[in-house]
């Protein structure tokens, strides 16, 4: 532990860490799903939303290994989610038409978590700051544009997109502390994600924190190092042992 008794720097996850994603996530399906006339197609909002997310991890996931653009896996989503339907052979332009709608919906939902705004304040003026993300650079820059958060993490904005490599490959992570001119033992991350967030900094050398919201810890065994928050309150106190 002596190893990260000095930490300078915090990097940070955006989705379901800064960013509210899974509410806009939903506001997104359904509203586009009521304007499709598609909301009766399911049992109920819980199992659309498990479908949706199934098949986005699953689109995401190809994007991040380099077989889809950012604009492909969308279009892709769209596809399997709408085959899923009965609906086969959904043209490009039809699927991204449908994304868009899609979109219009979940952008207009996207808000900062309530917690986020006043943490990342009062850490800067201790800490360097930046991103580590597994998206698209411009995507998550806009995102933060737009809850008002980009201020405080311009000069420092990793992304799997430019980087060519994703969490919880620690090369990733690495390149977040140098974007902070900082060593991997004196930089920390919080993340959402306990495999790809808290593990994967854990392994790259970096002072890790699970944020988990929603108590999944409770009963789960957590590894050895990893400091475990429940809300971004309490990060510049557990932060301020480790100064």
């Amino acid at each position: 532990m002596d190893a990260f008794v000095h930490v300078k720097g915090v990097l940070f996850d955006i989705d379901d860490t800064l960013f509210d994603y899974a509410t806009a996530e939903e506001a997104g399906l359904l509203g586009q799903l009521r304007d499709q006339e598609l909301h009766d197609r399911f049992a109920d909002t819980a199992t659309a939303l498990a479908l949706w997310r199934e098949i986005m991890q699953a689109q995401f996931d190809r994007f991040l290994s380099g077989e889809l653009t950012f604009t492909g896996q969308q279009r892709e989503r769209v596809k399997a989610f709408l085959s899923r339907l009965g609906h086969d052979d959904v043209p490009d332009e039809q699927a991204s038409m449908w994304f868009a709608g899609y979109q219009a919906h979940y952008s207009a939902a996207w808000a900062a978590f309530s917690d986020a705004e006043p943490a990342v304040r009062k850490l800067a003026a201790r800490y360097r700051l930046g991103i580590v993300s597994n998206s698209a650079r411009g995507h998550q820059r806009e995102k933060l544009r737009v809850i008002g958060l980009l201020p405080y993490f311009n000069d420092a904005f990793i992304c799997a997109d430019h980087h060519g490599a994703s969490k919880p490959v620690p090369s990733i992570f690495w390149a977040g502390c140098a974007s902070l001119g900082l060593a991997p033992s004196e930089v920390a991350y919080v993340g959402d994600n306990y495999a790809l967030d808290a593990e994967g900094a854990d392994d790259a050398g970096l002072r890790a924190y699970w944020l988990d919201r929603r108590h999944a810890c409770d009963g789960q065994e957590v590894r050895h190092g990893i400091q475990v928050i429940h809300s971004l309150d309490e990060l510049p106190t557990a932060l301020a042992r480790h100064a």
